[in-house]
């Protein structure tokens, strides 16, 4: 493991840590593989549901002539009949934000115990620290699909309507079964966010916060800023880069750092941009701008655009001129 966490002595001291972290390789050892084990069960079924969004089409042709011709009662059930099956499949990426939430309330667990520091917990416990990457990873890419996709919440409201107009008239339907009035409440809320799977996140760490009092806040918000330099490090560190075996992980590397600057942002009392913040917010976005605009636009536009802080009056102009 030593040569896996070979540490560079850092030439500045501001500079935060500077180790590699092998998102590519990172093994759980005996002591992770509980919670690795736990976490791993959650992210298997990631790739799938990232699949399933992309490909959600949508009813809104149906629902368009089922507006239209009210009276038509052939042209109604065939908008219902289309609606159904997505809002199923709506519950399930919900359902998958409820299994997240508790993953990372796990793996916060693992992460900011004491004794340890969160440079030391980082790096000693990669495989961990690799799955808490994957989480967020999973998170921005989710959230960019759903965001990309006005379908979803057209469908779920026309459903929420039907089903509101057949209470009315004391109908039962079988998918109510399904997804009660309960469970559809929940979903709206949901789904109500810009970027719902974040929002799951970011609520779940500060529920973590807030449940483990004797824990103080600097832990969390540490783990999460000390994962942002370490990324930020192996992005501008040419030995580290040329470690990585493929591009993928560079793109990667960079979906992890803005993912835990934006949760550092929600969860952090006064954020990521302020003068205080452990962060390095300029050095972060100088990383992104060093790299193919095309690749690097959504990044950017998800701290412009999901970032709590940057508009505050603490942020400095030269960070919000770097954003414009």
């Amino acid at each position: 493991m030593g040569n896996l966490l070979k540490v560079l002595t850092c030439t500045e001291l501001d500079q935060g840590p500077n180790f590699f972290l092998d998102f590519e390789n990172a093994q759980p050892t005996d002591g992770e593989r509980e919670v690795w084990n736990q976490i791993s069960a959650v992210l298997q079924d990631s790739e799938s549901m990232l699949a399933d969004l992309q490909a959600y089409k949508g009813a809104g042709q149906e629902i368009r002539e089922a507006i239209q011709n009210p009276n038509d009662i052939q042209l109604q059930e065939k908008a219902w009949n289309s609606v159904c099956p997505l809002v199923v499949r709506l519950k399930r990426f919900y359902e998958f934000s409820l299994r997240l939430e508790k993953a990372l309330q796990s793996l916060l667990e693992s992460l900011t115990c004491p004794p340890y520091t969160p440079t030391q917990h980082l790096e000693r416990e990669q495989a961990l620290a690799k799955e808490f990457a994957e989480i967020l990873h999973f998170t921005l890419r989710f959230d960019e699909l759903k965001m990309r996709n006005p379908a979803i919440q057209n469908d779920f409201s026309y459903y929420r309507r039907t089903i509101s107009r057949n209470r009315i008239n004391n109908m039962h339907l079988d998918i109510e079964n399904e997804v009660n009035n309960e469970m559809a409440n929940r979903m709206s809320l949901f789904y109500a966010e810009a970027t719902p799977m974040l929002k799951t996140l970011s609520n779940a760490t500060t529920h973590f916060v807030s449940e483990n009092k004797t824990l103080p806040i600097e832990n969390t918000t540490d783990c999460l800023s000390t994962m942002a330099s370490v990324c930020k490090v192996m992005l501008e560190t040419p030995e580290y880069r040329s470690r990585f075996t493929s591009e993928e992980t560079l793109m990667f590397c960079m979906r992890v750092m803005v993912g835990v600057i934006i949760l550092y942002d929600h969860v952090h009392p006064v954020g990521a941009f302020s003068k205080t913040s452990k962060i390095d917010m300029k050095g972060c976005i100088k990383v992104l701008k060093e790299q193919p605009p095309d690749t690097v636009e959504g990044l950017l536009n998800a701290l412009r655009f999901t970032t709590k802080h940057l508009n505050d009056e603490s942020t400095s102009k030269q960070i919000r001129a770097m954003l414009q």
